[in-house]
């Protein structure tokens, strides 16, 4: 089981955790904000769920139906994680209305708010981990999944500050206002997360820094080479997948443009984890003297 994996399931451990503790905040105090909190950690409960299923069928290798691997089975987590998020937002808008129709004064303040906080610590630190390991294996499902909980400890911080408020001065309004607002906030968090897995499944290039690297290393190491044009890039979770063509001279031998090949090969994967790449080799002839990273 790789750590990837073992994080998947400890991200659905801490999940269930988390909700029951949020939920038992929201049962000392009956506060809308409280459960507007609880019912976005639901959606934690079923995204961690999914970004296990997503990362194990990520994880399997190429076969003949899918001869480029699994990988972009994370971009389907964290999109669906997004969805999710969005139904949540609008449920914790009906609740809001209803106490807003209703107000009730906030019972057992003390407690609740002190249960809340333990949840929400334990979603800061495991949000933090999840980053960690999330940028160090490059992996969407679990980078999604960690955005997600940091958009959680910030909403559960204004949470707690506004039901303590609302306690305290005895405005029961406060309460649902609040909740309102921790709406549109995982409303924002939801449509982000969606937004920025839809670019992977529609292979976006890679960001420019990383393409300016991939073309210093190309032209770095393509001596006895005339120039490479028509670069082009695309990532797939934790794969990023490399082509373009190289001009040769028209009377180089085989074994000489695959060496040049070779060379350039071999650095782009020191340079970039996980690179899949393919060279064009042409002639001279087929030179365009115009966008091109050899001269």
């Amino acid at each position: 089981m790789t750590k990837v994996i073992q994080t998947a399931i400890g991200s659905v451990v801490i999940a269930c955790l988390v909700l029951a503790l949020k939920l038992g905040a929201w049962w000392l105090t009956g506060s809308v904000a409280l459960l507007a909190d609880a019912l976005e950690s639901v959606v934690n409960v079923a995204a961690a769920a999914a970004a296990l299923v997503a990362l194990h069928y990520a994880a399997l290798p190429p076969d003949a139906n899918h001869p480029y691997g699994h990988t972009k089975a994370e971009y389907f987590s964290a999109v669906l994680e997004g969805a999710l998020i969005v139904i949540a937002a609008f449920s914790i808008l009906h609740e809001v209305y209803g106490a807003w129709q209703n107000p009730r004064l906030i019972t057992s303040p003390d407690l609740g708010l002190a249960v809340s906080a333990v949840a929400t610590v334990i979603n800061l630190l495991w949000a933090w981990l999840l980053l960690r390991r999330g940028r160090a294996a490059r992996s969407p499902a679990l980078l999604a999944d960690a955005r997600h909980l940091m958009a959680d400890v910030v909403t559960s911080v204004g949470v707690i500050a506004g039901v303590a408020a609302a306690a305290l001065t005895g405005k029961a309004w406060f309460d649902p206002v609040l909740a309102g607002l921790t709406a549109l906030n995982i409303l924002v968090s939801g449509w982000g997360l969606m937004k920025a897995s839809f670019s992977g499944l529609m292979d976006e290039a890679v960001p420019d820094e990383l393409l300016g690297r991939i073309r210093r290393v190309v032209a770095g190491n393509a001596e006895g080479a005339i120039e490479a044009h028509d670069l082009r890039t695309r990532h797939a979770g934790r794969l990023v997948f490399i082509d373009f063509h190289l001009v040769v001279p028209g009377e180089m031998q085989v074994n000489d443009s695959h060496a040049i090949c070779d060379r350039i090969e071999a650095a782009l994967k020191a340079e970039v984890e996980g690179a899949i790449i393919s060279i064009h080799v042409e002639p001279e002839g087929k030179a365009k003297h115009h966008g091109v990273l050899v001269l």
